[in-house]
C-alpha cells in the first residue's frame, strides 16, 4: 500500500471492487532489476498485467517483452516497443499467428519440440529460435507444470532441426517457478543448459542465448530475498557453468515488476457460520477467483489482507467470493485470522495484487463486471 493508493481509494466513486495500480513501484522495480543483472535484457512478462499504462511506462524505460499471443504483440508494439524488443515466447502457436507475429516483425520464437520448430520454418523464415527445456520447480509456491518444454536431452535435436530448416538454433530457455522464493533454484537450471549448450556445440551449433525465465517473487505474507540477491544468485551460477564465456542474457520478470505495485479494495458481502456449534465463520467479499482472485487456486498465493479492524481479537474465517460457484471459496484448507468485529460493509485491502489479477477476470460470469482497475 502506497500513499498514492491510499489517496486514490480515499476520494474514487463507489463502484464495487478495484484494483489500484501504483506506476511509481514499477518504474523502482523495473530500476532494481537493470541494476541486479546489468548485462541481462529485461523482457517483461506482458500476461502478468498488460494494462497500456504499465506497458508504455515499461518501453520508455527500455524493457523489451515476453509475449504469448498476437493480440500481446500488437499491444507492446502500440506501447511503444520495436519488434527487436519482442520474444513470441509461448511455445504453443497457431502457424497463422505466427506468421502474423513475423509480419509484424518479431523474429524471436519459443519452441520445444520438432513440430513447432516447423510451423516457425514455414511462415517465419531465418528467425532465431530458442528451445524450452523442463525443470522441477522446487521451491516454487506457484509451480509450473510440464506444459510447458521437453527433456533437456531432447534439446539439441529440437534445435539441429530447426537448423535444417534454415532458423537460427538461439538459444535455451527454462522456468524455475512463479514465485520462487529459493535465489539458488537457477543453479541446476542452468547446469541443464550448459549441457545442452555443450551438446550443441559437439554438433557444430554455437547457441548464444541463455532466456533465464521468471520466477522472481513478490512479498506476499512472507518475506522474500532482494532482487539484488537474486542477480547475484544468477550471476554466480552462471559463471559456475558457463566461466568465462558466459552467453547473453534475458529474463522475464511479470509478479516480481508488478505484483507490490498493486491493491484490491474488496467490500465485506457476508459474515456468517454454518452451525451454531461451529467456530469458524465465512466471510464473503465483492470479489472471488471468477473476479481476479485465481491464484488462490489450491491456496498456493496467500496475499496479505488488511481490514478497518486490524488490532482487534481474531478468529479463523474461510474466504470466498459472491459467485453461485461452489468452486468460489479462496481459504478454507487454511482459514485465515480476521477480526471478530469483522462486519458487512467493511472494506478491506489485499495487497500484493498487481500481478495476474485483472487479467483472471472473467467477463461478467453471474452477472458480475470484470475487475476495475486504475493505474495512477
Amino acid at each position: 500500500m502506497t500513499e498514492r493508493i491510499r489517496e486514490f481509494l480515499k476520494s474514487r466513486r463507489e463502484d464495487g471492487p478495484c484494483l489500484v495500480v501504483d506506476l511509481d513501484v514499477i518504474k523502482d522495480n523495473y530500476t532494481a532489476f537493470a541494476k541486479a543483472l546489468p548485462d541481462t535484457r529485461v523482457f517483461y512478462a506482458v500476461k502478468a498485467n498488460p494494462a497500456p499504462e504499465v506497458l508504455s511506462l515499461l518501453a520508455k524505460l527500455g524493457s523489451c517483452f515476453d509475449t504469448a499471443s498476437v493480440p500481446e504483440i500488437e499491444m507492446s508494439l502500440a506501447a511503444g516497443a520495436t519488434p527487436d524488443r519482442i520474444s513470441y515466447g509461448n511455445t504453443i502457436k497457431k502457424e497463422r499467428d505466427i506468421a502474423r507475429a513475423f509480419e509484424l516483425g518479431v523474429r524471436l520464437f519459443a519452441v520445444d519440440c520438432k513440430a513447432e520448430v516447423e510451423k516457425v520454418a514455414r511462415v517465419a523464415p531465418g528467425s532465431k529460435v530458442f528451445c524450452r527445456i523442463l525443470f522441477d520447480c522446487v521451491g516454487a509456491e506457484w509451480p509450473l507444470s510440464r506444459k510447458f518444454g521437453c527433456e533437456p536431452a531432447m534439446a539439441p535435436d529440437v534445435l539441429d532441426h530447426a537448423k535444417k530448416l534454415g532458423l537460427e538454433a538461439y538459444g535455451i530457455s527454462f522456468h524455475v517457478g512463479s514465485q520462487q522464493r529459493n535465489t539458488n533454484a537457477w543453479d541446476r537450471a542452468l547446469a541443464s543448459a550448459a549441457a545442452v549448450f555443450k551438446e550443441c556445440g559437439e554438433r557444430g551449433m554455437n547457441l548464444s542465448m541463455v532466456n533465464l525465465g521468471g520466477g522472481f517473487p513478490t512479498k506476499y505474507l512472507k518475506n522474500v530475498p532482494t532482487v539484488k540477491s537474486y542477480g547475484n544468485a544468477i550471476f554466480k551460477a552462471l559463471r559456475k557453468h558457463f566461466g568465462n564465456r558466459i552467453p547473453e542474457t534475458i529474463i522475464e520478470p511479470g509478479r516480481g515488476m508488478v505484483g507490490n505495485a498493486g491493491v484490491i479494495e474488496t467490500e465485506v458481502v457476508l459474515v456468517s457460520k454454518k452451525s451454531e456449534e461451529e467456530d469458524i465463520r465465512w466471510v464473503y467479499l465483492d470479489i472471488g477467483k471468477f473476479g481476479g482472485l485465481a491464484e488462490t487456486m489450491d491456496e498456493s498465493i496467500r496475499y496479505p489482507i488488511k481490514t478497518p479492524r486490524d488490532g482487534a481479537d481474531t478468529s479463523p474465517c474461510v474466504l470466498a467470493g459472491p459467485t453461485c460457484d461452489s468452486a468460489d471459496v479462496m481459504y478454507e484448507k487454511q482459514p485465515y485470522a480476521l477480526p471478530v468485529s469483522l462486519e458487512i460493509g467493511d472494506k478491506l485491502l489485499i495487497e500484493g495484487t498487481g500481478a495476474y489479477t485483472a487479467t483472471y477476470s472473467s467477463v461478467c460470469f453471474n452477472g458480475f463486471s470484470p475487475l476495475k482497475t486504475y493505474h495512477i
